[in-house]
């Protein structure tokens, strides 16, 4: 048995998933004057909650009754139609040798349509974690640690991936190492940063081997 834990982020590390969600606020909301891409660097990995009431602030409006439910139905009929699975992921997870799950901010239901659409579902079975399932969402620690302790895993023995800053906070505050995907760069900042699903394997190799010296 494999003595790693790998953690996956969801939207915008194993599935193109961050356009899409913000598209969506566009089409919904004339209002909003960013571009797409203005809106996935703010809100990345933010809780929709909180990207909701920053709208209603930079607009100087109230959402209408029922937008949540508006919003969620039109991301997914985004994702039915052009969501697919982050270049290189379905051959990385064929190639990892470590135990791995899904913890999302996301709704359970979200996660499960999108794994399904994007032809991973099968990698993952029922080793999905939802922040919606403990009330606790980036960067908070919880939903990391939730997830290991569900996995049967300590902290210590544990990566995360991830791509957004709450993200990582979040890995940092659980006591776990974080591998930061930056998919847009060509040379790495910094040791724990990587840019291609391809390189995957052979980090968690190497950091699996430094974990089984101590």
């Amino acid at each position: 048995m494999s003595r790693l834990l790998v953690i996956f982020d969801l939207d915008g590390t194993l599935v193109d998933s961050e356009v899409l969600c913000n598209q969506a606020f566009l089409d919904l909301l004339p209002a909003l004057t960013d571009t797409v891409e203005e809106l996935v660097e703010r809100y990345k990995g933010r809780k929709l909650a909180e990207i909701l009431d920053d709208i209603e602030l930079r607009t100087s409006t109230s959402l209408p009754a029922g937008f949540e439910q508006k919003y969620r139905q039109r991301v997914a009929d985004l994702f039915a139609t052009e969501l697919r699975p982050v270049d290189g992921v379905p051959a990385m997870l064929e190639a990892i040798d470590q135990t791995f799950c899904i913890a999302s901010s996301g709704p359970l239901e979200k996660i499960k349509h999108a794994l399904t659409v994007a032809g991973l579902a099968s990698f993952f079975g029922e080793r999905t974690f939802s922040s919606y399932s403990i009330g606790s969402w980036k960067p908070a620690p919880d939903l990391f640690l939730h997830a290991a302790e569900a996995m049967g895993f300590s902290p210590e023995h544990c990566v995360v991936v991830e791509d957004s800053p709450v993200g990582l906070e979040a890995a940092a505050a659980a006591g776990m190492l974080a591998l930061h995907f930056v998919p847009r760069i060509h040379t790495p900042k910094c040791i724990n940063t990587f840019s291609r699903m391809s390189e995957l394997p052979s980090i968690l190799q190497c950091v699996e081997r430094t974990i089984l010296k101590h």
